[in-house]
């Protein structure tokens, strides 16, 4: 089933006439946690990761990056070593050498840090390497009728393979700008309906012309980039997705989000291969 990213207003209207009892509320920095940010892609040649910690709730300056770590991952073959892109500054680490990922690979992410984070100095995580089936094309419609100025859903064509349960995820770019560059606004999609079957114009996810960033015009080119990504990673965008929408106000998550880096670490370290396609707005 394929989820797409909602778009709406959700209005609340808060009648606070007779609370006058102050709350204090205690935060600090006991739960600090490793974030890694990281994938192993195909279709790119230096890989990155990214590091960073947790932060308080009301912690109103920029996320606290994870400098002067060890970063390296391995294919059970080969260790690639990673540099920071600015040493002591950005928390950004990229592959000294140019390698794409290899489908059927399982990749491992080792991070030695320069200063423990609770009480850990080493993390790891690992990602199998799934293949994709490759896109025949992409479309799109126009619905007038959806949002205040209309939008379109894109749509992909491809045959899905029926071998196993697949996974996917949806990224879509605008005269070659990503335009869903963030976990929460990614599409994703099992094969629970379309498994060994042909995908005939399956729309993956909404454009709205009421947007001044994503509002499509004639001669636009769209490209949408199909990946095939393991369930656990599917699992974590899920949920990272479905923590946007607590009920009741200020609720926490309904569950802990998954990880796949050990030693109390989270955030995902991903491997996926991706296929392309492209259509032009008429």
């Amino acid at each position: 089933m394929i989820r797409l990213k909602k778009y709406g207003y959700l209005i609340l209207l808060l009648a606070i006439t007779a609370c006058t009892e102050r709350i204090e509320i205690k935060l600090d920095e006991t739960y600090t946690r490793l974030v890694v940010n990281g994938k192993i892609m195909t279709d790119s040649t230096y890989q990155e990761i990214t590091l960073s910690k947790t932060a308080d709730y009301f912690y109103n300056q920029p996320v606290p990056m994870v400098v002067n770590a060890i970063v390296s991952v391995s294919d059970g073959q080969n260790q690639y070593l990673f540099r920071e892109t600015e040493p002591g500054i950005s928390g950004i680490y990229r592959s000294e050498t140019a390698f794409p990922g290899r489908i059927g690979k399982t990749y491992t992410l080792n991070v030695e840090l320069e200063q423990p984070i609770s009480d850990h100095s080493t993390f790891t995580g690992n990602s199998f390497l799934p293949s994709v089936t490759q896109l025949d094309s992409i479309g799109y419609e126009y619905h007038p009728e959806y949002g205040e100025k209309g939008g379109y859903l894109l749509t992909v064509y491809a045959m899905e393979p029926g071998d196993e349960t697949n996974f996917y995820m949806f990224n879509w770019y605008k005269n070659g700008v990503l335009m869903n560059d963030s976990l929460d606004n990614l599409s994703i999609s099992d094969d629970q309906f379309i498994n060994g079957n042909y995908i005939d114009g399956a729309a993956v996810t909404y454009v709205s012309n009421a947007s001044s960033w994503e509002h499509l015009t004639a001669g636009d080119t769209v490209m949408i980039r199909m990946s095939a990504i393991t369930k656990e990673y599917y699992n974590f965008l899920f949920e990272i997705q479905l923590s946007q929408f607590n009920i009741p106000l200020f609720s926490g998550p309904p569950a802990n989000v998954s990880s796949n880096i050990n030693n109390g670490g989270v955030g995902f370290f991903a491997a996926y291969s991706s296929s392309f396609a492209t259509t032009i707005i008429k």
